[in-house]
């Protein structure tokens, strides 16, 4: 009896040896084929694409606006394309807004000759402080209704028409002539290559807020609107050139307002009449929220329009 029970648990011995040595010789063979790299081979993973800067483009905009007219446009100025407002082809009178066109045809005709003292001053102060005798003096040297004509030519306009007086404010104008006006004056086809970094210098620099005390009779400030909506992350990848128009016309009691920016990317008009006691942060601040709802990525959410309170 003793023998055969010696001989089952030798049996039993030489079994569970080999289990036991199986899973060992198996994990000793996986790592040594894991380590081997005869047949694999790693693939580093593919470093992150940084995303795109911000910047504008088409998207839908809502604003509660009150008034008679209200349109936008907007260009990519890479591809050329035109968006914005269903009515983006209908008119406003352009106001100051179409000084920097006004600048911009002295600038080109003057060539390489130098730009005199006076004739500076009077650029300088057209642009960045909207200054309506300024503007006037240029508009005359430069032939006034033809100061029109070879903007509706050279910036190929098709919904603007000149005032039958050759007033330059009272130009009728579309948004989307109004981002083809800005193009034409980032691109160099306005003032020419030699003076526009000098004319895009002074856009940049446009002073002065809507508060009365920077509002005078024949100039104001306005550096608001468009530039207002703009963030940092865009505003910091260089200068943006702006020139709004606004006044208010007695002959219809309505703000005629305009806010116009462009930068090497893109080019925005926002064009609007709205009732008189409105006050003219009424528009800038419409000007500002079209701005901010186009912004791409959203940083948050839209700039909301107060309503308008009738001063009593």
């Amino acid at each position: 009896m003793r023998p055969r029970v010696t001989l089952v648990l030798a049996i039993l011995a030489v079994l569970l040896g080999v289990g036991i040595l199986v899973p060992s010789a198996y994990v000793r063979l996986a790592s040594d084929s894991s380590s081997s790299g005869d047949d694999t081979e790693s693939v580093a993973a593919p470093p992150p694409v940084a995303p795109p800067p911000p910047t504008l483009t088409n998207a839908p905009v809502s604003v509660p606006f009150d008034g008679k007219y209200f349109s936008w446009a907007l260009m990519d100025r890479e591809t050329g394309t035109i968006s914005g407002a269903e009515n983006l082809t209908t008119t406003n009178s352009t106001e100051s807004m179409i000084k920097s066109w006004i600048v911009a045809d002295y600038l080109r005709r003057l060539g390489d000759k130098p730009l005199p003292a006076e004739r500076r001053k009077q650029a300088v102060t057209a642009i960045r402080d909207s200054n309506d005798t300024a503007a006037q003096a240029l508009y005359q040297a430069g032939g006034s209704r033809a100061v029109l004509e070879r903007l509706i030519t050279m910036c190929k306009l098709t919904d603007t028409r000149i005032d039958p007086k050759a007033r330059w404010a009272y130009t009728q104008m579309s948004p989307r002539d109004a981002v083809r006006m800005g193009d034409c004056i980032a691109d160099g086809t306005a003032a020419g290559p030699k003076w526009t970094p000098f004319l895009l210098t002074e856009m940049a620099n446009v002073r002065g807020t809507t508060a009365p005390e920077d509002q005078q009779l024949k100039q104001g400030g306005g550096r608001w609107g468009i530039i207002d909506g703009l963030p940092p992350s865009i505003t910091g990848q260089g200068p943006v050139g702006i020139k709004n128009g606004w006044t208010m016309l007695w002959a219809d009691l309505q703000w005629h307002l305009n806010c116009l920016a462009v930068t090497d990317k893109w080019s925005l008009a926002v064009m609007m009449r709205y009732p008189k006691d409105h006050g003219l942060d009424y528009g800038a601040q419409v000007c500002q929220s079209v701005t901010t709802q186009l912004v791409t990525p959203q940083p948050g959410a839209a700039l909301k329009v107060p309503q308008p309170v009738a001063k009593p």
